[in-house]
């Protein structure tokens, strides 16, 4: 057995050998690759949002004195680099010193520890943070209190968060929302047009979302190619795999029923683990003449051993093991092939490279019907690893 590309490779020290897995971050983009490279990973790059600072806002101007003149009795801070582009823009408009003044008399909640250590780097005291690092217990804890007639400060994080805010004045409190920033769609959409399209065509396995406005970016854009409902159903089934790095991030495909990975703590490192331990866990593995065949995105593993196929015998594989056992005619796999074409001779190229890849006796000649694999139902097939 050999592998077409650079021979075969065990996949214990890298779980995402095969996998393609698409990174739509603006911000620590770069470290977030790398961290899946690391594990084996085929990154693409696909910046889905680009962020505005307001320093020049009259909206948040306009906040920031409301919150110098009528001091809040709550604020709350929900990511770092809003509060503290907050902190810069009112120094900027020389009303920094008066607004921390403010701040140091009222309760100061956190939603974690970046918001937290943004508090603290402006000379001010946090007085509460979840563990969850969740908005949704920052507003549980809130509408624990009589909120009756209380001034609220709400530092968002890009969006509107409706359900917060509402639910805050629905229990009587006054809120101050502070649109610290803004998220647009990146200035050159390309590369995530591209993604787009590689999502509804089911062409990567997995895309990584660490912010609900990229979510929110990847769906309009999806909206606007006319491709909206294919990259959907590629969420909604589970071809590709969503994973987000917190509730926060997830909420608009939870709540249209798209099932997302997410990690215990929204952190990119615990985000990049569970991709690694969730992408193999979904793959199907077969026995087929005496082997452990997993199929990936791009590669097969035999045995432990990553095998990389170039897309012609991928596409074979995947339409071969798709019934496994079952015969599959040269003419329906020459159009399963990439690029189409008339001749089946494509197809027998397609089939000679895939079984020096995976061994010759997983794929079987039936002579003057097609190709099956070599399947061992009674050996005990398996979904996932």
């Amino acid at each position: 057995m050999r592998d077409t590309v650079d021979g075969p490779r065990s996949d214990a020290s890298a779980p995402l050998e095969g996998f393609t897995v698409a990174v739509t971050a603006a911000r620590r983009r770069e470290e977030l690759g790398s961290l899946l490279e690391r594990r084996g990973a085929r990154v693409v790059q696909a910046p889905a949002i680009r962020i505005v600072p307001l320093d020049d806002d009259a909206e948040l101007l306009a906040a920031t004195r409301d919150c110098v003149q009528r001091p809040p009795d709550i604020a709350v801070a929900t990511t770092g680099i809003g509060f503290r582009g907050w902190m810069e823009a009112a120094d900027g408009w020389d009303l920094g010193e008066s607004l921390r003044d403010r701040l140091s008399g009222a309760t100061l909640l956190a939603r974690g520890p970046k918001a937290r250590g943004a508090v603290r780097a402006a000379g001010l005291t946090d007085h509460w943070s979840p563990e969850s690092e969740s908005s949704a217990e920052v507003l549980e804890y809130l509408l624990e209190r009589d909120l009756d007639g209380r001034r609220v400060a709400v530092q968002l994080h890009g969006e509107p968060l409706p359900d917060f805010t509402d639910a805050l004045e629905a229990a009587g409190a006054e809120v101050v929302p502070l649109p610290v920033y803004r998220w647009e769609l990146p200035e050159d959409v390309t590369p995530l047009a591209r993604l787009v399209e590689s999502v509804a065509a089911h062409q990567v396995d997995c895309v990584v979302f660490t912010s609900a406005p990229a979510v929110a970016s990847l769906l309009e854009l999806g909206e606007r190619a006319g491709l909206a409902d294919e990259v959907d159903a590629a969420f909604r089934t589970g071809a590709v795999m969503p994973a987000c790095v917190g509730q926060v991030t997830a909420s608009r495909l939870e709540r249209a029923g798209i099932t997302t990975v997410q990690p215990r703590r929204a952190r990119i490192g615990a985000l990049v683990r569970e991709v690694a331990g969730e992408l193999p866990a979904r793959c199907r593995t077969i026995r087929a003449a005496g082997h452990d065949v997993q199929l990936r995105g791009h590669a097969v593993v035999v045995d432990g051993d990553v095998c990389e196929l170039a897309p012609a015998p991928m596409a074979v594989m995947t339409a071969l093991a798709r019934r496994p056992g079952v015969v599959v005619s040269r003419a329906d796999l020459l159009a399963v092939l990439p690029g189409g074409g008339s001749d089946e001779h494509a197809v027998e190229m397609a089939v000679t490279r895939l079984r020096g890849a995976v061994g010759a006796r997983v794929v079987q000649t039936v002579v003057k019907r097609g190709y099956r694999l070599a399947y061992e139902p009674e050996a005990g097939e398996k979904d996932g690893a």
